[in-house]
């Protein structure tokens, strides 16, 4: 039998129910899938880390030590790469960018810790590049009115197909962009530790997830996030 008809080896890298059973919702079938498991943690992470952050500003001090230091040390790397594209109007996108890129960063990292990575999974970077196209075209209509329309027929009318049909692929340009990046990522790794014998399973794929995820994951969240600033700037 062919290479990927092996189940062994596609169980790997298929997305897999946590649940022997799906559960039912508004009369359709609900699946725990590891990649929910894992997009469920990184939230919880975040949230946990936000607070501990909020707890730390509040008694920050003038000169900052410690964790302080590494809190200002994250916000103003944010700060600079928004204000680097957006220009003064950095401030109103600052908190959305940077949500989206430490989310993106750490889905894409999980796969260190032998998590899968939830921006393997379609369902989880399609929204994502829904939510910054809905943000895209709110900007344009909020900056430009009705000419964020007739935008469309520029330079010509007959280029009227072709424009709108580069709108309304945005967000599955985005989104496949970073799915199928990290998803190739994913199936490296499934069919080495699938194919390799054990022996050679310790030490060999450090370089192998050193690129696939570490690597590859961190240019994924800055492209990501670089691409939603010049679209907005665009907008702008």
């Amino acid at each position: 039998m062919g290479l990927f008809l092996d189940a062994n080896i596609a169980e790997k890298f298929m997305i897999k129910g946590v649940l022997k059973m799906p559960f039912k919702f508004l009369g359709q079938d609900v699946w725990i899938t590891d990649s929910i498991l894992s997009m469920c943690l990184i939230c919880l992470i975040l949230i946990v880390f936000a607070i501990i952050c909020s707890v730390y500003i509040k008694k920050a001090k003038l000169v900052p030590v410690g964790f302080q230091n590494f809190i200002e040390m994250v916000v103003e790397l944010i700060d600079n790469m928004v204000q680097g594209t957006l220009g003064d109007n950095a401030i109103r996108f600052r908190n959305y960018i940077g949500t989206i890129f430490v989310f993106i960063l750490l889905a894409n990292l999980s796969g260190l810790i032998g998590l899968r990575a939830p921006t393997a999974d379609y369902g989880v970077t399609l929204p994502l590049g829904v939510f910054t196209f809905i943000i895209i075209q709110f900007q344009g209509f909020k900056n430009n009115g009705i000419n964020n329309l007739l935008d469309l027929f520029k330079p010509t009318p007959l280029l009227f197909p072709i424009n709108i049909i580069g709108e309304v692929t945005t967000p599955i340009t985005l989104s496949l962009r970073l799915f199928a990046n990290l998803l190739s990522g994913v199936i490296i790794m499934g069919l080495w530790y699938g194919m390799i014998p054990l022996l050679f399973r310790l030490g060999l794929p450090t370089f192998l997830h050193a690129y696939c995820d570490l690597f590859s994951g961190c240019i994924q969240a800055y492209v990501f996030s670089m691409l939603t600033m010049v679209y907005v700037s665009q907008k702008l």
